[in-house]
Order: C-alpha cells, then structure tokens, then sequence
C-alpha cells in the first residue's frame, strides 16, 4: 500500500498493493497501521454507501464540529471525479481544492480529513461509491456549498455533460471565501 499526499498535504491518496492471476484479484482496502504511519490516525464508526448514475454530481458536503468527519472513500463500480475542498479558516491552503480520479480499475482511495467540503462526479452508469467516517452523521450539523462556487471555480471536467445534482445540493451557500465551520 503506498500513501501519497496531494498538493493537500494533509488529503492522501491510498493506493493498494493489487494482486493479480487468473483468477481475479486482491487487494487490501483498509490497513490501520499502514495509516498510522502515514499519519492518518483515525477511528471510522460508519460506513456509507451510494449509487449513482453517470453525471450525478454530489456535493460539496461537510458536517460542522462536534460531528466532523474525516472520510475514506473509494469507487467500489465505475469512476468518480472526486474533490476536496479545504474550508479550514486558518489554514494556508483554505478555499483551495485537489480532485483526483477513483475507479474500480485502479482501485485508488482518497483521506479527506476533518475540515474538508467533499463531493464527487460519477463518471459511469450504475457507480457504486464507499466512504468510511470518522463520526456519525448528524442532520443538525450538515453544511454545504453549491458544486459550481464561482470563487472556488472547481474543474469539474464536464466536457459539456449537464450534471444532475439535487435540489438541495443546487441551493447550497455560496463559498465567498468566507465561509466558516461552525464551533
């Protein structure tokens, strides 16, 4: 398993080792100490799983402290264009994004940490898409911000596809560069 950080430090892209034959494949999806030593020293209590058709596009969500979450997530089916968004207030690297592809065929995860609007494009019919939380949802600490942020200005790489995003997902705040977890 190699764990490659991003022009985020702190995101990570998982990699597995994957073993091939005749038979199929293996790999190792989740591997504690692997995270840990590469810094990622997380508890995940929840499991998620969605389902999407191609251009169904989700997010960018977050949830405000005490029900932060970090997520590891990953395309079980198909392909996502999968992207992170920073909203940390203090950090250097606050309204910046990293989007990086997800598939079943190269079985790539991605650590988006506490502190992170995340959201992702599938790319294909029928795309199962898998995140592991570090915390319970909780409906009263959700945010949002809209997919198409004119300050974010996020490439998501449509090449004319017209996304389907929820009605919710489509009224999300506007980012303005100043928006702010709650405490």
């Amino acid at each position: 398993m190699e764990i490659i950080p991003t022009a985020i430090p702190e995101i990570k892209i998982i990699q597995p080792d994957i073993f091939c034959d005749e038979r199929g494949y293996f790999c190792e999806t989740f591997r504690e100490n692997a995270l840990q030593e590469a810094g990622i020293h997380a508890i995940f209590v929840q499991d998620n799983e969605s389902c999407s058709q191609r251009g169904v596009l989700r997010g960018l969500h977050f949830q405000n402290p005490p029900f932060a979450q970090g997520k590891l997530v990953r395309a079980i089916k198909g392909s996502v264009l999968d992207v992170a968004v920073d909203i940390r207030p203090q950090s250097p690297t606050y309204g910046k994004w990293i989007s990086v592809l997800l598939s079943e065929t190269n079985k790539h995860q991605l650590w988006v940490p506490e502190g992170f609007a995340h959201g992702f494009l599938a790319l294909e019919d029928n795309t199962i898409f898998s995140y592991k939380c570090t915390n319970y949802y909780n409906h009263k600490s959700e945010g949002s911000i809209r997919w198409n942020d004119p300050t974010l200005n996020i490439d998501w790489n449509l090449g004319g596809l017209v996304p389907i995003v929820s009605e919710k997902d489509q009224q999300a705040p506007l980012f303005n560069g100043k928006l702010k977890m709650e405490n």
